[in-house]
């Protein structure tokens, strides 16, 4: 009899516990990166929005959009990439001061 193991999915994901693999079992992931942005303003090379903001501590924060960031929600260039590899054209949020 095969034991069952909890399991939860969520967005795409699933969370559980790991079996352990057999000597002949190998695992492939495959990712795919697909356009965040396939529609909007594809007639400008990034796709960059600001808004002035008087209440904030920096003259300028970045907020992420292509959930690529390694210091989400803030902005680190993760876009650049993604960009590159498919041809999309998402950028940041800029929150600036006033």
């Amino acid at each position: 009899m095969a034991s069952l193991s909890s399991t939860v999915y969520a967005a795409g994901f699933s969370y559980g516990r790991p079996t352990p693999p057999s000597t002949n079992q190998r695992r492939m992931v495959v990712v795919r990166a697909e356009a965040i942005n396939p529609e909007i303003r594809k007639n400008e090379d990034k796709v960059v929005d600001s808004v002035i903001v008087s209440e904030l501590s920096k003259p300028l924060t970045a907020y992420c959009r292509c959930w690529r960031s390694g210091t989400f929600p803030l902005c680190d260039g993760g876009h650049v990439k993604h960009n590159k590899a498919t041809g999309d054209n998402v950028g940041p949020l800029l929150l600036k001061k006033q």
